[in-house]
């Protein structure tokens, strides 16, 4: 036991000359070792935090002023017939000697038949074109509208009025077919001018049963066409000055054609259509006559 004590006071004892050396060697709070130079550390106040300004609300914005809409001026209605006055002629289909050709009672297979206040051009032959004029009086400048019902009618049949008309041969033919087309042409001759080639109508029956009032204006060159009180088109052309009125149809179809005319009315019109003014064209110079070499 007293050996055991003996090595542990022989271990003490350099431990304790360790420590007290080490403390001696430390620098004490506050002091540099030789040879050291002091940190100098610059404690910087904070910057302020960066915000950016608040943009102010508007409540209630301006706004731009209101510019009214201008005013615009209606334009006239354009009046398609112009010139109309009194009535100067009516037809009511009563008298057979007013129109040509026709009889009180069906001739066979083709016939012109006035009777129940109505002219009738029947076609059970087909092809063939029949016509009837009223000729009590030759017509320069008028309006007139006839009713006209297409009792048998098919695709290519053709049926109407003519105008300045001098025979079924040489006038104007204002017509409708059986699909429901309109067209004006010239016929003279022997041959067959188109004025106004064949464009759809919405007041043109198509095929049959069909009834259509079919009216005319005719003043100087200019014709100007109707359907049921609807304007369709015009046409300028010299060649007819004045003549009589008549009907018209052509049956062109193996089941044949049947059309009925009545109601024929006719105004006078007193109308000057303008007319384009005539270009300037140079005059020539007339050359010198030669002369011959005595």
């Amino acid at each position: 036991m007293a050996a055991k004590t003996q090595t542990m006071k022989l271990l003490t004892l350099p431990l304790l000359v360790f420590v007290l050396l080490l403390s001696s060697c430390a620098v004490p709070a506050g002091e540099l070792l030789p040879g050291s130079t002091p940190e100098t550390f610059t404690i910087s106040p904070a910057a302020p935090d960066s915000v950016e300004p608040t943009k102010t609300i508007i409540w209630f914005p301006a706004t731009s002023t209101w510019t009214p809409f201008p005013t615009v001026e209606p334009s006239a209605t354009p009046v398609l017939r112009p010139g109309i006055g009194e009535k100067i002629f009516q037809d009511g289909f009563k008298d057979l000697k007013n129109w040509s050709f026709a009889s009180t009672e069906s001739r066979g297979e083709n016939s012109i038949i006035l009777n129940r206040s109505r002219l009738t051009l029947a076609i059970n032959q087909p092809p063939s074109a029949l016509f009837s004029l009223n000729t009590n009086q030759a017509w320069t400048d008028f309006y007139a509208e006839i009713t006209i019902s297409a009792n048998r009618c098919f695709g290519p049949d053709t049926y109407g009025l003519l105008f300045r008309a001098a025979s079924g041969a040489y006038a104007y033919r204002f017509l409708l077919n059986c699909s429901g087309q309109a067209r004006v042409e010239q016929a003279r001759e022997g041959l067959i001018l188109p004025l106004q080639k064949w464009v759809p109508s919405g007041d043109a029956p198509s095929g049959a049963p069909g009834l259509v009032k079919m009216g005319v204006w005719v003043a100087g060159v200019e014709m100007r066409f109707f359907l049921n009180d609807h304007y369709q088109f015009s046409v300028i052309d010299p060649y007819f000055k004045n003549g009589a009125l008549g009907v018209y149809a052509n049956g062109l179809s193996p089941d044949g054609l049947n059309i009925s005319f009545s109601d024929l009315n006719v105004y006078s019109v007193a109308y000057v259509s303008p007319t384009p003014t005539p270009t300037p064209s140079k005059t020539p110079t007339p050359s010198r006559t030669p002369r011959t070499t005595p």
